[in-house]
């Protein structure tokens, strides 16, 4: 999606301080006789002003600008009312929108020829020419600009209006959401200076936005943002929600550690199993049904299905209570988990190659939009086998170009006593 900022899927455990930039515009025209103290005020206006220019967020909104963007905003909202108001919103006071409701909000916003996005993973972008040809001109020096919209898992509309003058780019945003009686209201409106960007060869638009820094503010706001342009290919979507995405690289490290066949007691088994559990059942771990741990064979036989490993090596690479003869489990959290932002990264498949054995390799990227804000933090090739019925099994994982040494050392859930 345009800001990628709303993992749904990926448990993100670092919390940073997001704010919401709101433009006000205090520009007054003043033609009376001005007093002494009133003449100081001005300088102060004017000084405020320079300042925020200088610093590139809060940036002044133009009349014009605004009026434009409130009445396009409203304009899409128009579009999609009657899809909202049919909508099943639930009795939740945070309203989400059946995906097949999303998708059709999409198509109307795509048949009048708008670029359009939705926030979840591994979305296309709906007429995302318009985008790319703005992007490719203003990687030549060409002034120009270019909006795109964004349906929200609320029903609301983002719109963003990013504008190249030849020398810096900038983002007016804005959002408009439902009020209770299913009237668009706008949210929002900023206007900000991108400090960084650039387009890359897979298609991602990856961006920084000028934010409040140290002295101003003690916690890291986090101004990364990342647009997907160019479409994934169906077959790399489907092989990335069916074989990475369920892993990821948190809490586990299937994805993010060199092994094979014959390396396989590296593998962080204990922590692994809940996201082989949710992979298989469809639903989360019920992790209080298992307050002693995961019973020996329940434990071998899940590995086992996703893993080229026998009963043996998994009770001597893995923690395992003799006594009880169960498998240790603790949930991911402070006491055992550092968090990183590498962490927050998602695989999106990017090629898929057929090995004469019958195998795949899948080579997938680490893309992580917080902070690195990088479409490939690692690069690794994933071999796996498909069987007639569709399951599958992991053979081996490779970490190209050095990659490790690019990540934060894997932090194992339990520590062997």
């Amino acid at each position: 999606g345009v800001f990628m900022k709303k993992r749904d899927i990926l448990l993100v455990i670092m919390l940073l301080c997001c704010v919401s930039f709101c433009a006000c515009n205090n520009g007054r025209e003043r033609t009376e006789i001005v007093s002494d103290s009133e003449a100081k005020e001005d300088i102060t206006e004017e000084s405020t002003e320079t300042d925020r220019i200088a610093k590139g967020y809060d940036l002044l909104v133009s009349d014009s600008e605004r009026k434009e963007a409130e009445d396009d905003c409203k304009e899409k909202m128009e579009l999609i009312a009657e899809l909202y108001k049919n909508a099943d919103k639930g009795y939740a006071s945070n309203v989400i929108i059946a995906d097949e409701i999303i998708d059709q909000m999409v198509e109307k916003l795509k048949s009048i020829g708008c670029s359009v996005t939705v926030t979840a993973l591994y979305s296309d972008m709906e007429n995302y020419k318009e985008l790319e040809d703005f992007l490719n001109a203003s990687i030549a020096g060409r002034s120009g600009s270019a909006v795109c919209y964004e349906i929200h898992s609320d029903g609301g509309v983002g719109r963003y209006k990013y504008i190249y003058d030849g020398k810096d780019m900038y983002i007016l945003s804005a959002k408009a959401a439902w009020s209770d009686d299913d009237k668009p209201v706008i949210t929002y409106i900023s206007y900000t200076r991108i400090k960084e960007w650039k387009f890359t060869d897979k298609g991602w638009f990856c961006y920084e936005l000028c934010v409040p820094e140290y002295p101003e503010v003690t916690e890291i706001v986090d101004g990364s943002c990342m647009v997907r342009v160019k479409p994934i290919t169906e077959k790399n979507r489907e092989m990335s929600e069916k074989c990475v995405l369920g892993l990821a690289y948190q809490g586990n490290n299937l994805l993010c550690s060199d092994w094979d066949i014959d390396r396989m007691e590296s593998l962080d088994y204990n922590g692994l199993y809940e996201y082989l559990y949710a992979m298989k059942y469809q639903e989360q771990f019920p992790s209080e049904n298992y307050p002693d741990g995961i019973p020996k064979d329940e434990f071998e036989s899940l590995i086992m299905e996703y893993l080229p490993v026998t009963a043996e090596e998994i009770e001597s690479y893995a923690v395992f209570d003799e006594e009880k003869q169960t498998y240790m489990w603790e949930r991911l959290g402070c006491f055992n988990y550092a968090p990183t932002y590498f962490g927050t990264s998602f695989p999106e498949v990017t090629d898929i190659r057929e090995n004469k054995d019958g195998t795949l390799t899948l080579t997938v990227d680490a893309v992580c939009s917080m902070i690195l804000c990088d479409d490939a933090v690692i690069t690794h090739e994933l071999t796996v086998k498909f069987a007639e019925d569709g399951s599958f099994r992991y053979l081996g994982n490779k970490i190209l170009d050095d990659g490790l040494s690019n990540i934060p050392e894997y932090q194992y859930r339990i520590v062997r006593k």
